[in-house]
């Protein structure tokens, strides 16, 4: 993709710019997709004791010579109790329902909705707000009655932590596992991009399928791994894409 994998040493903030480190010289850097968590970005800001990040950083960001892709504070986005409340959003910036419904989801830190997801915890999924790879997850009725019981005291204990959902019937495709041609549930992640041109859907995306038996967790630190999405398009206007 021609973009450049670097850790926070291969980098350097000089009067507010930041640079890459090469063995031709320093390139200066303009964009950053950042993949650690706000605390360690930079340790003049965040913690002092981060040997991850980049001294200085925050410097630059905030004084507009760099690009921070994914921002400090972005993480917001990523907190599964936000999902909730997706329909709320939709209608107060756009004025209109949303057109695709969300799956029901119980905040467990409303009595009511904790009292509901504790009787059928079984039946549900629940999830930590701000998990993230599979973790703290439970799917219950995979699950076995010590997990269940385990997930039932956390709840008890921490209930703003979780947000619960009914098991999803994922779809099955085939799939090459443990040398033979067996179903395996996935799921399909589409791509929205936003720039100063509007709002386009990319023709594509990343289907994620879990390679255990009878998972319905796809994500690759729980096994799970990447299948080929096939686009179909309309007749007449070309071969499969």
């Amino acid at each position: 993709m021609g973009i450049e994998l670097v850790e926070g040493r291969d980098l350097e903030v000089d009067d507010d710019i930041v640079w890459m480190r090469t063995i031709d010289g320093r390139v200066r850097v303009d964009v950053i997709y950042r993949r650690i968590d706000d605390a360690f970005l930079d340790p003049l800001v965040f913690r002092p004791d981060s040997a991850l990040g980049v001294p200085g950083l925050m410097a630059a960001y905030t004084a507009g010579n760099v690009t921070l892709v994914n921002a400090p504070g972005t993480g917001i986005a990523d907190d599964k109790a936000i999902y909730s409340y997706m329909p709320e959003i939709v209608r107060y910036y756009s004025g209109e329902d949303p057109i695709l419904p969300n799956v029901e989801t119980w905040r467990c830190r409303e009595p009511d909705a904790l009292k509901y997801v504790l009787e059928h915890l079984g039946e549900m999924v629940v999830k930590l707000v701000d998990g993230s790879g599979g973790y703290g997850m439970l799917v219950g009725p995979t699950a076995t009655s010590a997990e269940i019981e385990r997930f039932r005291a956390a709840l008890k204990a921490e209930p703003h932590r979780y947000i619960a959902q009914p098991t999803l019937a994922l779809s099955t495709v085939p799939t090459l596992a443990e040398g033979d041609i067996a179903p395996r549930h996935v799921d399909f992640r589409p791509f929205v991009l936003t720039g100063a041109d509007g709002v386009r859907i990319v023709p594509g995306g990343l289907t994620r399928v879990a390679l255990r038996k009878g998972s319905l967790v796809v994500n690759s630190s729980q096994g799970g791994g990447t299948k080929d999405s096939f686009v179909l398009a309309p007749q007449g206007e070309g071969e499969r894409g």
